[in-house]
């Protein structure tokens, strides 16, 4: 075995989980999901095609009927763009692994902002290349990114600057001027930016439709892959399906690493990806206000305990707060699992700028879990 793979970390978020295995009295919100399941007008798409017999592979870059749909949902959001420009990949973590092996190898420097899922900065490692990690600061009860500092760490040695906005798991977002600063300099040293926005439609400010995106300002041409994920915004975790935005010149390469790595995505999932973009308009709106308002109940709460900080986030679906005093986030969320039932990811799980701090899952479809939630947490600070 190679010795990088022996020495990659298990996952905390699990060793957290593990532990309150088999207890019906914990209130877990460690995994980044909805406890509401998959819309019916996806899961009836689906089983329709397993009955029509669709059992069988599909081009390796998707259905080209979805990778219609893409385009045209990500045009409404974002500039016009073609299906030339989608590919179809079983998961947004397979998409975001597929990007690495396209663009980064051994020996290569990747530049991450951090904290942020530990799989995202693993992936580079895995094929050998070298990560620098640029980290997010706490300012005034907000996450904020140091520009500065990110723009002297990528060099024309950069290969990849890998960004996830809004971020998993301080629901950091980028704002436009810092998109179109990272942009600027990325063209002027070659660096190429992959743009996890998974989160990009759980985004809370007045007005928005969606979090900034690098596709907003990009031409086609730029050295630019996004990634994006049905999990999220259409409640599809277990169903592994999601895309990329690339270059045209890039797909056809990323169609060869598919076929090697999983050769498609299955169709009667993909009949689901499609169900689901038809019914957006209505389904991503409504979902987006159930989560602010989980948002809305949790944050106050948290913020009301004597010894907790937490940033408000403008995006994504996580509460990422510290408790005074509590600098062990993996023992002090083990602790919360056995004598509160309380289950949370622990900070450490994002790597080490995130210890002492605690992830909270506020995506419930019954936001009197959280409150009861922050009981339990009330309760074991002896409060």
């Amino acid at each position: 075995m190679r010795s990088v793979i022996a020495g990659l970390p298990g996952s905390k978020i699990r060793e957290v989980a593990n532990a309150g295995l088999g207890r019906g009295d914990v209130l877990a919100f460690w995994f980044g999901e909805s406890d509401e399941v998959t819309p019916a007008f996806v899961r009836e798409a689906a089983a329709a095609s397993l009955e029509g017999g669709e059992t069988f592979y599909s081009h390796n870059l998707g259905l080209p009927e979805l990778r219609e749909a893409i385009a045209r949902y990500t045009s409404g959001l974002h500039a016009p763009l073609g299906a030339e420009r989608i590919a179809v990949t079983s998961s947004g973590v397979n998409a975001l692994m597929l990007a690495m092996q396209a663009l980064a190898g051994a020996g290569d420097e990747v530049v991450a902002v951090v904290p942020v899922w530990p799989n995202l900065t693993a992936q580079p490692q895995i094929l050998g290349a070298r990560v620098t990690r640029v980290p997010l600061k706490v300012e005034e009860g907000a996450w904020k990114l140091d520009l500065d500092a990110l723009l002297a760490a990528v060099t024309p040695a950069t290969r990849v600057l890998l960004v996830n906005a809004p971020n998993n798991p301080t629901g950091w977002t980028l704002e436009r001027a810092e998109q179109q600063a990272l942009l600027d300099h990325c063209r002027r040293t070659g660096t190429w930016i992959v743009a996890d926005e998974v989160y990009e439609r759980l985004y809370y400010r007045e007005g928005a439709r969606c979090a900034p995106s690098f596709l907003d300002i990009a031409t086609a041409e730029d050295r630019l892959v996004v990634v994006h994920s049905f999990s999220k915004s259409f409640l599809m975790t277990g169903w592994r399906l999601g895309w990329m935005v690339a270059p045209p010149a890039l797909i056809e390469a990323l169609g060869k690493l598919i076929e090697f790595n999983t050769s498609c995505a299955p169709v009667f999932v993909q009949r689901g990806g499609l169900a689901g973009l038809a019914h957006a308009d209505e389904f991503v709106p409504a979902l987006v206000a159930r989560m602010k308002a989980c948002r809305d109940t949790l944050l106050p709460a948290l913020a009301a305990l004597p010894g907790v900080s937490v940033a408000v986030p403008d995006g994504g679906m996580y509460a990422f707060f510290r408790v005074q005093g509590q600098d062990d986030s993996l023992a002090f969320a083990k602790r919360l699992v056995a004598e509160a039932g309380l289950g949370l990811a622990p900070g450490a799980a994002f790597g080490p700028e995130a210890e002492g701090w605690l992830r909270w899952c506020f995506a419930s479809r019954d936001p009197a879990r959280l409150a009861a939630g922050v009981g339990r947490l009330a309760r074991a600070l002896g409060l």
